[in-house]
């Protein structure tokens, strides 16, 4: 853009040569003419212009960095990592998205499963070759894999536990976290505020009229939502892990043991 201005600044410079030239050799039609062509250059010059400083106010405006291309598995890492607890792979991506900037669509729940799959197999293949795993979450009932959640493998058993209270009780926790995470970011982002919104609609006095939602208020209202359940549900997943480590192996407490079908006989 800037070498065009430049061109047409110096045939706008020639045009007005031409016109000088023409008016001295008394040569009104060319002289006519040669105005013309001026002005359609002087046009074209402001255009130039124009168009140049609306490039200029694209280039200054405040965007979000872009995401670091990096392995969904460590996507799925760092997002589980702020939440502290076993999420969906939905809730994942989201978190993932609000605050790395990174694209939902590429943590999908069909990847999310092979993924979980590959992992495993690594696992068992060579244990603790990788400084952590993307795990399951355990059912206190059964110890068998929570269907849609994942874990960390380093996080302790009674955290990837899932007993009747827990769902709720991480979903509290979640939000406390990602609150906590949006009070420290220096400047508002849509994409946090409608996550944090996503949290507040269901937690009692979390969310304000018209819409509104402020991170202090969420975790003031979800952590007196969670002093009333926490306590029980601890209880139950302390009770299940005990009984994961006794009647587990090391691979079966990461990702769960396998469901058997029982035959009677008659």
């Amino acid at each position: 853009m800037a070498e065009s201005i430049e061109n047409l600044e110096r045939r706008i410079e020639e045009l007005r040569a031409a016109v000088r030239r023409a008016v001295m050799a008394r040569d009104p039609a060319r002289a006519k003419a040669m105005r013309a062509e001026l002005r359609r250059a002087e046009r074209e010059w402001e255009q130039a212009l124009t168009d140049l400083a609306d490039e200029a106010a694209v280039d200054t405006e405040p965007t979000k960095p872009a995401a670091p291309l990096v392995p969904v598995r460590e996507q799925v890492h760092h997002a589980l990592t702020l939440l502290s607890v076993p999420a969906a792979p939905k809730l994942i991506a989201e978190v993932h998205a609000a605050f790395y900037g990174a694209s939902a669509t590429g943590i999908a729940p069909g990847k999310l499963t092979h993924l979980r799959r590959d992992e495993e197999r690594s696992f068992r293949t060579a244990r603790h070759s990788r400084p952590y795993y993307l795990c399951s979450a355990l059912t206190a009932e059964h110890l068998a894999p929570a269907r849609g959640l994942l874990a960390i493998s380093t996080w302790p058993l009674e955290r990837r536990i899932i007993g009747p209270l827990s769902l709720r009780v991480d979903f509290l926790t979640a939000a406390i976290k990602v609150a906590e995470r949006a009070v420290r970011m220096l400047e508002e982002d849509s994409g946090v505020t409608r996550l944090l919104w996503r949290f507040a609609t269901t937690i009692p006095g979390a969310a304000q009229p018209h819409g509104a939602v402020d991170a202090a208020t969420v975790i003031k209202a979800a952590q007196a939502e969670l002093d009333v359940h926490v306590t029980a549900d601890q209880s139950q997943r302390e009770s299940a892990a005990d009984r994961a480590r006794r009647q587990m192996d090391e691979a079966e407490q990461l990702f769960g043991s396998k469901l058997r079908v029982l035959r009677g006989t008659a």
